[in-house]
């Protein structure tokens, strides 16, 4: 679209008034454009105003639990759909909880000597203190059904490993020999073995 501001009005006597003209008509169409596109930008859960939030968030069956910051708020509503497909799946349940901020989490089920129904969430110390209402709110949202979870505590522990290079160096020396005379007889055989006397 050309922008208003590059029209050239004919006049046919220019000058300050012609210019006032210009001015006046490219801020009237530009708050005329703002108007227009603002619709279209109350579709964004990231950047549309609150009410029409909460529209959206109803329409996603999405709540707000309390406390939650206005940000996660609208990274939940955003992710809704993607979120809703992922939860019947383990992989699908940690990128979950990648998008939503909590990071990183390792899920066990059918853990040996454990009920069938309970599924372990590991994650870190501060993962679950940072995250407590929000873990609580994903799990009554997209667990699954007849199921227990439980939180499991992790400590990562940071290790370096060294890299060093190895080689295996090897050669092969040939020698040639002369031609051996070999005897003419066999001086003794015994179980299968036999004894060769030569001369070099």
């Amino acid at each position: 679209m050309k922008d208003i501001r590059a029209f050239q009005l004919p006049f046919w006597m220019s000058g300050a008034e012609l210019t006032k003209l210009s001015k006046a008509a490219a801020i009237w169409f530009d708050q005329i454009m703002e108007w227009a596109s603002w619709p279209a930008q109350q579709m964004d859960p990231e950047t549309c105003v609150e009410p029409v939030l909460n529209l959206i968030a109803w329409q996603r069956d999405i709540d707000r639990f309390n406390g939650e910051p206005l940000e996660l708020f609208r990274k939940r509503v955003k992710y809704a759909y993607v979120n809703a497909r992922d939860a019947g799946s383990v992989e699908g349940f940690k990128r979950i909880f990648q998008r939503l901020g909590v990071g990183y989490i390792e899920i066990e089920e059918r853990m040996p000597g454990r009920d069938w129904d309970v599924l372990a969430i590991l994650l870190s110390d501060s993962q679950l203190a940072d995250n407590q209402d929000l873990l609580q709110v994903l799990i009554q949202h997209y667990g699954r059904t007849c199921r227990r979870y439980e939180w499991t505590i992790i400590t990562p522990l940071p290790t370096s490993i060294r890299v060093e290079t190895f080689d295996n160096d090897y050669q092969t020396i040939n020698a040639t020999v002369p031609p051996l005379g070999v005897g003419p007889c066999l001086h003794e055989i015994n179980n299968d073995q036999a004894v060769v006397f030569a001369k070099l």
